[in-house]
């Protein structure tokens, strides 16, 4: 089944709605801990210490260049905000993951109307702790090589004006990886057959990524864009997928 194009936007709602069922919402409550923990920790650290942070990025001017320091430091305030951004974002998700893919397998229960997944157990849980640990390293080694290669692209004169629009443009496609890939694991659908979907997927995968990058960069309300997010990549998938996923499906002829 294909998705309209900029459904994206349609699926973040309709996640929000899910994660508010009576039945799901004690699955939202332990990520939305963890989100609120690590992001008031983190906010205390990054407080304490952003100036410093700041001062050690900043170039050091001779003084007939002083007035530069003016265009400069607020370029670099908004790199160490996102620094602190992307490590939230990290610290969260590694947290977070059993519980995301928990969270995942019930609402993919109710969009499907059929329970093909164990019955709940403090072990089942448990039991997902490694794998889904697996599944965010992988994701991060999937990010950081293509973030560097970004990195040594903005510095490149002339062709660093088109750093901007390809981090932005990235940042979407990994909001997209990130939470459509609680389903896909959980249905043990192999790294490289999850991102195949995306790409066959690619406009309606691109919008839900847009609009919950926008979701996530809002203060306080990231907290709970987080498991609004991966209901409705869950729901994504699911209307993606009509019957349970599996690599034999997704993988090429």
């Amino acid at each position: 089944m294909s998705q309209p194009v900029f459904s994206g936007p349609e699926y973040l709602a309709a996640g929000f709605r899910m994660i508010n069922q009576r039945g799901l919402r004690r699955f939202v409550l332990a990520p939305l801990l963890i989100n609120l923990t690590v992001f008031c920790g983190l906010l205390w650290f990054a407080f304490s210490r952003f100036s410093g942070w700041v001062d050690a990025f900043m170039p050091s001017l001779p003084s007939w260049l002083s007035l530069l320091n003016y265009v400069l430091w607020p370029l670099f305030v908004a790199l160490v905000a996102l620094m602190v951004f992307f490590t939230f974002n990290t610290l969260a998700n590694l947290i977070a993951s059993p519980f995301n893919a928990f969270l995942a397998e019930k609402v993919e229960i109710v969009r499907r109307g059929q329970d093909p997944f164990p019955p709940f157990s403090w072990g089942e849980l448990m039991a997902m702790v490694p794998r889904t640990l697996g599944r965010e390293l992988r994701k991060l080694g999937y990010f950081l090589p293509r973030a560097l290669g970004l990195l040594i692209l903005s510095f490149i004169p002339g062709v660093n004006l088109l750093a901007a629009p390809l981090w932005l443009l990235f940042n979407v496609w990994m909001m997209a990886v990130q939470y459509i890939d609680y389903p896909a694991d959980n249905n043990k659908v192999s790294w490289p057959a999850m991102l195949l979907w995306l790409r066959r997927h690619r406009w309606a995968s691109l919008s839900f990524g847009g609009v919950t990058y926008l979701a996530t960069m809002v203060p306080v309300f990231n907290l709970i864009a987080m498991p609004a997010a991966v209901a409705g990549g869950t729901l994504l998938w699911v209307d993606g997928n009509p019957q349970a996923a599996d690599n034999s499906t997704l993988l090429p002829d």
